[in-house]
């Protein structure tokens, strides 16, 4: 039996235990991790937590709707046994009918059948670290290796826990500015995740600097079971004049091969940015955004623009 449960009445314990113990559970799902990145999250819970699909809400204009959280790539449901379309489906369909407007995003196991969904595809890139290093840079794109030695004439040097500080202000002092949606509220989240995940043990932060020991890149990566993933990043126009973020990603992959980890690049449906990962080998997978709309017009029309705009 599938039950919808409030913030409140949720476990934690053992919805903690559930994701820890998924065969595809992931950081985001946690529920310190959920409390971050949208206090009063609520769930979606299949008997004694042996399945779980946490359930991230708001409400506007007196409608009630589920939508992704920033710094959260995949939600959806974990189970602790294989998943399959009739489990993902009922999951789906147990969605309280309250939520007249969903737009999430599922994880690569959640392969829903439903006729009365929209199904979005979405792109994300992941490295096996499993190999010895020379074997994986063997396989780097010629573009790739040609930013490695661009980066080594500019004699770079890589730190490691910097301040998280340090990389958000280099990405609101740049690619910041082009992001009007972005405001001193998920810039105080991201530093208060990043803050969290390290004092777990989760959560890393590099640095790259310049040979006048100026910051020019940075980045954040959260560890989770064999997964690592590059959650967050900043660079200036001088990190891409000398290649800085392709030098740190390489430093980290020589950090953590050979091993079990994956390196998850967190994206990107962008072609640029997919090319870029691409570069150092790594392979596409595919998850599914979820959207329904239950809205009579022409509430439909304008909640779906509104959420449109939203995104901007």
């Amino acid at each position: 039996m599938i039950r919808y449960l409030k913030n409140e009445e949720i476990d934690v314990r053992k919805w903690d235990e559930c994701v820890n113990k998924s065969f595809n559970g992931i950081p985001y799902a946690l529920s310190w991790f959920l409390d971050l990145v949208h206090e009063g999250w609520e769930g979606l819970v299949e008997n004694d937590y042996e399945r779980i699909m946490p359930l991230t809400s708001g409400k506007k204009f007196g409608i009630h709707y589920l939508f992704q959280p920033y710094f959260s790539q995949q939600l959806g449901i974990f189970s602790t046994s294989l998943l399959n379309p009739e489990i993902v489906n009922a999951f789906i369909n147990a969605i309280p009918p309250k939520f007249k407007f969903v737009d999430i995003k599922l994880n690569i196991f959640n392969q829903p059948d439903l006729k009365s969904i929209e199904l979005i595809s979405n792109k994300n890139y992941v490295l096996d670290l499993i190999h010895e290093y020379p074997r994986i840079a063997e396989k780097y794109s010629g573009q790739t290796k040609r930013n490695l030695k661009k980066a080594s004439r500019s004699t770079l040097t890589l730190m490691k826990n910097i301040k998280p500080e340090s990389v958000i202000s280099l990405f609101r002092e740049n690619r910041g500015k082009t992001l009007g949606k972005w405001n001193e509220t998920h810039y105080n989240r991201l530093k208060r995740l990043i803050y969290s995940s390290i004092y777990k043990g989760r959560g890393i932060v590099y640095g790259v600097f310049t040979a006048q020991n100026e910051l020019c890149a940075g980045a954040f990566f959260m560890k989770n079971n064999n997964r690592l993933i590059f959650l967050f990043s900043g660079s200036d126009q001088i990190a891409r004049e000398n290649a800085a973020m392709t030098f740190l990603l390489d430093a980290v992959i020589q950090e953590f091969t050979p091993s079990h980890m994956v390196l998850d690049f967190e994206g990107s449906n962008d072609v640029n940015l997919a090319r870029f990962y691409q570069g150092f080998g790594a392979k596409e997978i595919v998850y599914l955004g979820l959207r329904m709309n239950k809205l009579n017009f022409p509430a439909k029309q304008m909640f779906s623009i509104y959420r449109q705009i939203k995104k901007r």
